[in-house]
């Protein structure tokens, strides 16, 4: 008498798209220790760049109402903090890219949507890091805000939702190079963003339409909102961009994740085409 047994084969089901968001994201956690130095860099990076503009403006500037120029400095410093691990994101980005890491992701039983958001999660955790050692630093240096929890947290919300906003820009721009290499201009495009902005300078005595453009910058926005938030002085507004500054520290990160969110997720569907 032969009996035939059948094999039972047990299917292990795909994760859902927040577990697997977060595998994705401990994957790139857990490649930080293997470059601790240019991580650390990064995260510190905000605070050289501080103490730099404190040593060369800090003495140089009018601030009104007996401010100092600690108090309008360090809010804007915290949006720029947002936008300096721009380079890290799209190098990174590239990386997977090139060699064939995001090919043999696509292999995995992963919605796509779920591998570019556990990037985007690491990258805003790598932030939350950078943001704290800068405003520990400022709390060191006598800048002293108005801590009401409510005013607080939305002063963090409009930060994180400008990184966020940063980073779909940073990862589509990563996933369609040819190289590592050839997106090393991110680098160089960063800082006239910075500089364009009314995070170092006042508007007021720049010409009148540069202190326009000026004041229509993200970043300019952004600081501008967690200034008022934070109980410190602020720039006098020249523009419908310097009165409106808290709907357009919303807007601009909005319209920016609305643009390149799906761009990111169809580039690294059809493989950075």
């Amino acid at each position: 008498m032969t009996t035939n047994s059948a094999t039972m084969h047990t299917e292990v089901p795909a994760p859902n798209l927040l577990s697997a968001s977060w595998i994705i994201a401990g994957r790139t956690v857990g490649s930080w220790h293997r470059q601790i130095g240019a991580t650390a860099t990064v995260w510190l990076f905000p605070v050289f760049t501080t103490l730099l503009f404190l040593g060369l403006f800090g003495g140089a500037i009018d601030v009104p109402d007996g401010s100092t120029y600690v108090d309008f400095l360090v809010p804007g410093m915290l949006a720029v903090t947002m936008l300096f691990g721009l380079e890290t994101t799209t190098l990174s980005a590239a990386a997977d890219a090139t060699r064939g890491i995001n090919d043999r992701l696509r292999s995995y039983p992963i919605s796509g949507i779920a591998i570019v958001f556990g990037r985007a999660l690491a990258d805003l955790l790598s932030s939350l890091i950078s943001l704290a050692l800068m405003v520990a630093f400022a709390f060191a240096i006598g800048w002293r805000p108005d801590l009401s929890i409510d005013r607080v947290l939305l002063a963090l919300a409009l930060l994180l939702l400008l990184r966020f906003a940063l980073l779909w820009f940073g990862i589509f721009i990563g996933y369609g190079a040819k190289s590592v290499e050839s997106v090393a201009y991110i680098q160089i495009l960063t800082w006239p963003v910075a500089f364009l902005s009314s995070v170092f300078v006042n508007p007021a005595t720049m010409p009148t339409w540069l202190g326009a453009v000026v004041e229509f910058n993200p970043i300019s926005a952004t600081a501008t909102a967690v200034r008022q938030l934070l109980g410190g002085r602020h720039w006098e507004a020249l523009s419908f961009a310097g009165e409106h500054a808290l709907a357009l520290a919303i807007g601009w990160p909005v319209l920016l994740t609305l643009v390149y969110l799906p761009l990111t997720a169809r580039r690294f569907r059809r493989g950075g085409k």
